[in-house]
């Protein structure tokens, strides 16, 4: 199992293939989804088994977060290629609710960006949101990500976020 990256709070590792009821119990909570684009039960699953399939052939995926004090599932953060610009990595994360609002989900997004700059050629990381997501906007300005003007997806408009290479080195 590979860590990706660990501080006295957290650690974020790959999922043991035994952990995938965790994985998909972090979906069950309607709080935890309402920015989320809509995916079924079958979808969930689906993640599941790419992220497994990603850690063997060594791509970007979706890693765990635990609590280190208590061993406690936090949720979950994802690296991938960005689907509007290929050239973009796009990080995310999924906090469940009781790890909400303790500065977690600032420290996932820098570690996860940062890994994504170690670990890829990309010059961008760029991140999401929901419009009304302010929690999670506010994560990402926290991060260092520069808010620019607002994505277009399935008809939907979204909060689009970056950070440069040269910004960080």
């Amino acid at each position: 199992m590979s860590i990706l990256y660990q501080s006295p709070k957290i650690i974020i590792r790959e999922f043991l293939p035994s952990e995938k009821q965790t994985f998909l119990d972090l979906f069950k909570d309607t709080q935890v989804t309402k920015y989320l684009p809509n995916a079924t039960p079958e979808r969930y699953v689906e993640m599941f088994n790419e992220l497994l399939e990603n850690y063997k052939n060594k791509n970007l995926s979706r890693w765990a977060i635990f609590d280190t004090s208590n061993n406690d599932f936090i949720g979950i953060c994802v690296a991938r290629i960005f689907t509007y610009n290929t050239n973009q990595i796009e990080i995310g994360y999924v906090l469940s609710r009781k790890y909400w609002g303790k500065g977690i989900a600032t420290e996932v997004c820098k570690a996860i960006m940062q890994y994504s700059f170690a670990n890829t050629t990309t010059k961008e990381v760029v991140a999401i949101t929901d419009i009304n997501n302010s929690g999670s906007q506010n994560v990402l300005q926290k991060a260092g990500f520069l808010r620019l003007a607002n994505l277009i997806r399935n008809n939907e408009e979204i909060a689009y976020f970056m950070i440069k290479r040269s910004l960080i080195e």
